[in-house]
Formats: structure tokens, sequence, C-alpha cells
């Protein structure tokens, strides 16, 4: 259903699970093991997993936090999105990436779910791709000391708006590690 034109693959977006990002990240270890079943599901299905990895004045490019999860490896037939602010397209060759696999259809997971995993969806949902957040595949930190409700309310939250939003053309959904459907929504009702 998205409204790119001749897109109508799926790829699952593995944002910024890094480190430094995810170091003190909630229910870690849980999201991380959902990103990785994902991550060898959408390659034994033949989607395409696409990294994008953050850098910045306070995770270096090459330092040790800046490196993604010793728990996630990717292939180096996969691409590899260098990104520097919040929304994954914004000043990167994604955008790119995903015309030339003829993708319309991201399943977004990662980090963090207020800050990057937010920007990415909005970003890639007004460029026109159908967004399907996975609901325990990502995870933010504690910001509760600056204001934020604590992490749990944060994912709960995130997860309860995108699935209500809407947009002429395309589908927001939300849904959970095992019920994630790699063809692109509709595509299963033209098989």
């Amino acid at each position: 259903m998205t409204t790119l034109p001749a897109r109508p693959r799926t790829a699952l977006l593995v944002i910024d699970v890094q480190r430094g990002v995810v170091a003190e990240a909630h229910r870690r270890d849980e999201v991380v093991a959902n990103i990785a079943a994902l991550v060898e599901r959408a390659r034994a299905d033949e989607t395409p997993v696409v990294w994008v990895q953050h850098s910045d004045e306070g995770l270096p490019r090459g330092s040790e936090p800046w490196q993604y999860v010793e728990e996630l490896s990717r292939l180096g037939s996969e691409p590899l999105v260098h990104k520097s602010h919040g929304d994954s397209f914004e000043g990167t060759d994604l955008e790119q990436v995903l015309a030339d696999a003829g993708v319309g259809h991201l399943v977004v997971t990662g980090a963090e779910s207020d800050a990057c995993v937010r920007s990415t969806i909005h970003g890639a949902f007004t460029r026109g791709y159908d967004v399907t957040l996975v609901a325990d595949a990502h995870t933010t930190g504690d910001k509760s000391a600056w204001g934020a409700p604590p992490p749990d309310q944060v994912i709960t939250h995130t997860n309860l708006y995108w699935r209500f939003q809407t947009a002429p053309g395309r589908t927001a959904d939300v849904t959970e590690t095992t019920t994630v459907a790699f063809e692109a929504p509709g595509e299963e009702d033209r098989a």
C-alpha cells in the first residue's frame, strides 16, 4: 500500500544498536535478542536488512562505544548507513539504498525509542513508506532525571501512538517480534 511506486519489498531496519547507545538501555538483552531473531528470519526470507549507525561528538566514529553490540553482526552484503541526525534519512543515502532494493515497507527496530527510532519512523512515513514498528525490539535509556517518563512508559507510549498513525495510502502498524511479516502490507492478499 505504500505511496512509493514500484516498491513492493519490505526491509528490516536496525537503528543504532551500538554499544554506547544501548549499554544502559531498558531490557537491553531481551531487545537485542529479539532484533537478532528478526535479522535471522529476514535473511532466511531473503528480506533486505539495512543497518544504521549513528555518530556525533559523544559517539565518535570508530570508537568502541560506536561499534554495534557483539550479539549482532552485519553481513558484508548488507547496507550500512552512517548518520549524524535522529532521522535516519537526513543527510544519508538511506533513501537511495531502499529505492535500489525496491523497498516501500520498513520493519523498524533499534534505539532509542524516543529519539532516533521515533524520528526515523516519522521520517519514513512522511516520505511515503509503510512502517511497522516492532513493539518488543526497540528500547531507550532512562532520561527521567531530565523530566522524561521512565523507559518502559516511553516504549509503551511509542507503541501506542504509532499504532494509530494514519496518512493517505500508507500503513502504520505495531507488532511483536514473533508476528512480524516480511511482506509489504496487503501483499499477502495478492498472493
